[in-house]
């Protein structure tokens, strides 16, 4: 928890007001019992109506004032409280995005929006609590303590005796609560994990009358929740009976004692009462602090979720300042050098001494069985992730070198396997490829990636309205516009990941056609499991798990490559003739 502070810096003087205020609050709440036991000792006891009056005017006048300093107190606490937050969430956004993907695939996407909203949200609240009872309640406490001696030292000695007990009980409680809370949050993830998962994948359970079988699964990991959550649950009420038990003995004591002293003369009634009034004060504030450390002990569990993840290195290591280039690829020049990838430490080997170069401006195809690494190959050129040996090299530069990751980045256009729209219009979305494009450089963009007829049948034509992911498009109508922002960019480097897989041969020919016509001429990559697609490239890279077999033009590889010509054949045969 102590690593996440920083974030309330920015806060120190909000951090500062709310526990002062409490404390002022707290200062004047002491005060009430020795009023009310002055309005029996003194107002009662004489019938003197005009005193009691006065003495009740003063208790209205402490509350008044007590509760414009709570009002206060909460207001400072809450502004810090919500500031950390915010700062928090900032920090885990910004710090996601610079993770490498085999990070975020190491974390998942379930476990980092439950630790970016209910674990921060969790710790907001905690906060928030902490600056308000912090050091009010402990103030009360002993404050209670202290003025119970002032009182009557004799049968205030009770309260030396529940004090400790209750704070043995309280930590005891919190130091075993802790772990519990933590495997809590986990079984949560777990949860989360499969409710997106079937809610994401919906179609394709009920496609394969898996929904049984999924429900079996919620099931049993809802039911290991709610059983561990039971558990730690049933162990952490144990507060509030313990100390209730505590307290009302302690109170048992002081009325006997003080009745004692009463009979004897030693005391005033108003003075039981008033010891009974401040020991009920421990009670309430002992209660809230039972409840409070409930609270830090979740927190904790979530701060320590939250900092695996700020404290997990960027995937994307930075090369000695010194010797990093500090400017944009010219060219597109592209060469793999004994180029191999494992995605996790010690994990299974996704490529394996990979060599190829692609001059400026020339077509590759990439093609090849699914998981023979063909998406691996394309995505070491932006660095999303980098090779485990060997070396890319862009322009003639490792791409491990450019010291800005955007820099390389603003020269690569990419069309990944999944077509992401955001929320927004077309134009939106078009313009991340770049925002100082004009429309007519949109435009350009569609006509090339054949969804200018597309955008012309919209209402609204560029300022259509997209729904999130892509909602309210087909398949194809996502992939062509999702090129066409790939395209806006004019890049140097064009990759095309499995893109064109949910359009028809026609449209897909059409879009080669295109490509070939681009007056910048990228260097492009099509990674397709269609030879139609790649059949037309400079160089054609077979790869077999993870291993380039072959490489060559169409022709080429017809002749001497098993693995391309059965994928041919299974493409083509059909048809009835030979289509190279």
């Amino acid at each position: 928890m102590r690593k996440l502070l920083r974030f309330l810096k920015p806060y120190r003087l909000e951090s500062c007001l709310g526990p002062l205020f409490k404390m002022l609050e707290a200062l004047f709440e002491l005060f009430v019992p020795l009023v009310v036991a002055d309005i029996i000792n003194v107002g009662i006891a004489t019938g003197n109506s005009t005193y009691i009056l006065k003495r009740c005017l003063l208790m209205v006048l402490l509350g008044v004032i007590g509760l414009l300093c709570s009002v206060t107190a909460q207001y400072f606490s809450a502004k810090a409280a919500v500031g950390m937050s915010t700062g928090i969430r900032h920090a885990l956004f910004e710090h996601i995005g610079k993770l490498s993907h085999s990070e975020t695939d190491r974390f998942g996407t379930a476990t980092l929006l439950s630790r970016s909203t209910a674990d921060v949200n969790q710790i907001g609240t905690t906060v928030n609590l902490v600056l308000r009872l912090f050091l009010r309640s402990p103030f009360i406490v002993f404050g209670a303590m202290i003025m119970a001696f002032t009182v009557s030292p004799k049968a205030a000695l009770t309260f030396t005796v529940t004090i400790p007990a209750l704070s043995v009980v309280i930590f005891g409680i919190m130091l075993i609560s802790i772990p519990l809370f933590s495997r809590v949050q986990a079984k949560l993830d777990r949860v989360l994990g499969l409710t997106r998962e079937n809610l994401s994948g919906a179609r394709v359970v009920r496609a394969f009358v898996r929904e049984e079988k999924s429900l079996a699964e919620f099931t049993d990991a809802n039911r290991e929740l709610t059983r561990l959550q039971r558990f730690t649950g049933r162990f952490s009420a144990l507060l509030n009976p313990l100390t209730y038990v505590i307290i009302n003995l302690s109170i048992l004591a002081i009325v006997y004692l003080g009745g004692v002293q009463v009979q004897i003369g030693n005391l005033a009634t108003g003075d039981v009462v008033a010891l009974y009034n401040y020991m009920s004060q421990i009670l309430v504030e002992l209660i809230k602090l039972a409840n409070f450390i409930i609270l830090i002990t979740k927190a904790c569990a979530c701060a320590t979720r939250i900092n695996e993840i700020l404290e997990t290195p960027e995937g994307m290591q930075k090369s000695d300042i010194s010797k990093a280039e500090h400017r944009v690829p010219k060219t597109g020049t592209v060469e793999f050098k004994n180029v191999s990838l494992s995605y996790h430490k010690n994990g299974e080997t996704a490529l394996s001494d990979i060599s190829f170069t692609v001059p400026d401006g020339a077509t590759v195809g990439i093609i090849g069985g699914t998981g023979s690494g063909k998406s691996s190959l394309v995505n070491l050129i932006p660095r999303f992730y980098d090779a485990t040996d060997g070396t890319v090299l862009l322009d003639g530069t490792d791409v491990k070198s450019y010291a800005d990751v955007g820099a390389l980045r603003s020269v690569i256009g990419i069309v990944p396997q999944k077509a992401e729209l955001f929320a927004g219009t077309i134009r939106d979305n078009l313009l991340m490829g770049r925002e100082d494009a004009t429309d007519d450089d949109l435009f350009d963009a569609l006509r090339s990636a054949q969804a200018l007829s597309l955008v012309n049948q919209k209402e609204g034509g560029l300022d259509h309205e997209i729904e999130q992911g892509g909602r309210n498009l087909s398949g194809g109508q996502r992939q062509r516009l999702t090129i066409a922002r790939a395209l806006v960019r004019r890049p140097k480097i064009l990759i095309l990941d499995d893109s064109a897989s949910a359009l028809d041969l026609a449209t897909d020919a059409a879009l080669r056609s295109a490509l070939t016509k681009l007056p910048y001429r990228p260097t492009t990559f099509i990674v397709s499991q269609r030879t139609a697609s790649v059949m037309h490239a400079d160089l054609i890279l077979v790869l077999e798990d993870g291993e380039a077999i072959d490489r060559g033009t169409h022709k080429e590889l017809l002749d001497r490559c098993a693995v391309y010509r059965e994928i041919y054949d299974s493409q083509f045969k059909s048809e009835g003739g030979d289509k190279a």
